[in-house]
């Protein structure tokens, strides 16, 4: 888990996520112990949703190579 001055990197977040869910799945956390794994959990799922919608952004554009050019290929994603 990264430091509490950084933001964990989409991996770390999604690690964490994963753990938190598998937590509180296994029911033995006292509800106060609960309640904070649910806030952290929310926080880490925008922050996973957030890095994804980035990286689709950033990949929206693509080059493709046609007769020795290259063309900007725009990805059609779901929502667009």
């Amino acid at each position: 888990m990264a430091g509490k001055d950084k933001e964990p990197k989409f991996e770390e977040a999604l690690g964490e996520l994963e753990d938190i869910v598998n937590e509180m799945e296994n029911g033995d956390i006292d509800l106060q112990t609960l309640m904070e794994k649910y806030s952290r959990g929310l926080m880490l799922s925008q922050k996973c949703m957030k890095s994804l919608e980035r990286a689709e952004k950033t990949m929206d554009l693509m080059l493709k190579e046609e007769n020795n050019e290259l063309k900007e290929l725009r990805l059609k994603i779901e929502g667009d």
